[in-house]
């Protein structure tokens, strides 16, 4: 098992993509910490994982809380006995076109899709400069690389986090951390559930491979960049986007 013995820790993880990557790493052996603002639902996931064998536990926190995001880094070193890979997948919407777009929305975004980031990678390097290793993978998205009407906030969040990742990587790849995004496309979640069937048919034809991405569809990325395999690789975007962004 490629993650054997390791431990992760996921915010956002108890829905979605953030399920599906708690999932698949602990299938591959590792122990997972599943952070989430909804409890209840990132326990359901660690009752699946350990349906399947395996060892998990569920945080409650709210990311864009620095206090909170030391806790969540502090419970899963506590209850594991430390820690290997983070991922920053914790992330929300508050769409609107930009002239009707209230300022708290545009701060609600920015607070947990980039500075949740900043919190929990700055909780995590203390522990990783401390076992000389680790490996942090952030989840961006095509929107932070092409833009989308409506999204102006959400395009902000996730190209300001795909600059924090380069810029994170460039300052600890000699203390043997590395640092990546997985950038996905349109994935078929919730959120994606809920546009309209126009919308969505709309979304499809701009997809080369005429399909939306699956939550596994990105989780494979994010176990690959999170392995020892990927240990030369540092500053990345990976993107997983049928070919909509190239």
């Amino acid at each position: 098992m490629k993650l054997e013995g390791k431990v992760a820790l996921i915010t956002g993880g108890a829905q979605g993509i953030g399920r599906a990557i708690a999932l698949l790493f602990a299938r591959q052996g590792a122990k997972v910490a599943i952070s989430d603002i909804n409890l209840e639902r990132a326990r359901e996931t660690c009752q699946e994982i350990e349906s399947l064998g395996g060892q998990a536990i569920a945080i409650s926190g709210n990311v864009a809380d620095a206090k909170e995001a030391e806790a969540m880094i502090e419970q899963a070193v506590e209850k594991f006995g430390g820690l290997d890979v983070l991922v920053n997948n914790a992330g929300i919407t508050r769409d609107g076109i930009l002239l009707r777009m209230r300022e708290e929305d545009w701060d609600a975004v920015i607070a947990v899709n980039l500075k949740g980031a900043f919190h929990c990678t700055k909780a995590a390097l203390r522990f990783f400069l401390k076992r000389k290793g680790g490996k942090i993978v952030n989840i961006a998205s095509v929107t932070g690389e092409m833009g989308n009407a409506g999204q102006s906030n959400y395009a902000a969040s996730k190209a300001g986090l795909i600059g924090f990742t380069k810029s994170v990587a460039r300052e600890y790849a000699n203390r043997n951390i590395q640092v990546n995004a997985v950038a996905p496309g349109f994935i078929d979640t919730a959120m994606s559930q809920a546009i309209p069937p126009k919308g969505r048919e709309f979304l499809i034809q701009q997809i080369p491979m005429e399909r939306l991405g699956t939550p596994e569809d990105v989780a494979e990325a994010v176990l690959f960049l999170a392995c020892p395999t990927a240990d030369y690789i540092t500053g990345q975007v990976l993107n997983v986007n049928g070919g909509m962004y190239m």
